[in-house]
């Protein structure tokens, strides 16, 4: 089964869930489904900044795995994880690979590789 993660809710909700069950079993090849992406919103958009240690991670598992890892336009806008004007920016201050967007782009960047199930945190 394929999933995608859209994490959403504010709080520590990536840097505890993602940090804590999601990324070791992903490091450990135990997740027991294939993630094809990540979407981040809001204060989210944090656990994404190039140089801190969970982000690295992700980043790293990201790129093995081949997993989409998209932080929202607005809300990275509005914390200096991106520059330009919403519906054409780019990331700025992230890990490598991340991809800046709103959901017309993650639906189309996930259209070769579509999730199963799409689970909200």
């Amino acid at each position: 089964m394929k999933v995608a993660y859209i994490f959403s809710t504010s709080g520590h909700t990536a840097s505890y869930k993602l940090g804590k069950m999601i990324l070791p079993q992903l490091e450990e090849r135990r997740h027991g489904a294939e993630v094809v992406g990540m979407m981040f919103f809001d204060d989210n958009n944090y656990i994404l900044r190039q140089g801190d240690p969970l982000s690295e991670r992700l980043s790293k598992v990201a790129q093995e795995q081949g997993i989409l890892l998209m932080k929202c336009d607005q809300c990275a806008l509005e914390r200096g994880l991106a520059t330009g004007e919403p519906g054409a920016c780019e990331p700025a201050g992230v890990v490598a690979g991340v991809q800046v967007g709103c959901f017309p782009d993650l639906y189309g960047a996930l259209a070769g590789n579509p999730p199963d199930q799409v689970i909200t945190l």
